[in-house]
């Protein structure tokens, strides 16, 4: 599909999380970054509600990203940590989408299903099967483990279901995890929800892969 003048590839973003990256990821990499460039950096700062500083090389953007904070190097648009470390080529490629298709449009504060995106309902039983359910097979009815679990991954608690926890990924996305805890009639289940704008920052792909990196970040706290 295409999204602004940006192709993106299906494949390798709506399936579960992995270490490897597209073979097309430098291609891509590049695409997103002239597109930024041809736009003011104090424009993209606003619409990605991040900071931005000039000095004689360029600039830097300054944002968080899970909890983490991170610099953007302007123009070269490559992310690092506060330490200076690189970030992985995948999670690059993710925020050089954000920085590129944010379009400065409000977030609705309405919370959507996968299912609920444009372009999600073809992938969503997919989507859940690596997001939700795996969330369900880790937890089951131990609501006490999964609060601990997300609010040990910097989730703030939010009043629905039995719980549910909201994740800022970025500073204009966030990503809630509704569990309904079930009993001897029906099985434990969670759904992961999106704002209803998500898709003005990021491809529905970037919306699958972000939930996958929050499922890792929720198990692996189990």
């Amino acid at each position: 599909m295409l999204v602004g003048r940006v192709k993106i590839l299906q494949s390798p973003w709506l399936k579960p999380l992995e270490p490897q990256i597209s073979p097309g990821y430098a291609r891509r990499a590049e695409e997103l970054r002239c597109i930024i460039r041809e736009l003011m950096p104090e424009v993209v700062a606003i619409r990605t509600c991040s900071e931005y500083r000039s000095d004689v090389s360029g600039g830097k953007f300054l944002f968080s990203f899970f909890s983490q904070e991170i610099i953007g190097e302007f123009p070269a648009l490559t992310f690092k940590s506060k330490s200076g470390n690189q970030l992985a080529d995948f999670q690059q490629l993710l925020l050089l989408y954000y920085f590129a298709l944010s379009d400065g449009v409000a977030l609705t504060n309405k919370l959507v299903s996968f299912a609920d995106l444009p372009g999600g309902r073809l992938y969503a039983q997919a989507f859940q099967g690596y997001s939700g359910d795996e969330i369900v097979k880790t937890f089951g009815i131990n609501l006490g483990a999964f609060k601990k679990a997300c609010e040990d991954a910097n989730g703030q608690p939010l009043l629905l279901a039995d719980a549910a926890f909201v994740f800022q990924v970025l500073p204009m996305i966030s990503v809630a995890f509704v569990y309904w805890l079930g009993d001897d009639d029906f099985p434990s289940s969670c759904k992961i929800l999106f704002d209803a704008a998500v898709t003005h920052f990021v491809p529905i792909d970037a919306c699958a892969i972000i939930g996958s990196m929050l499922v890792h970040k929720i198990t692996q706290n189990s």
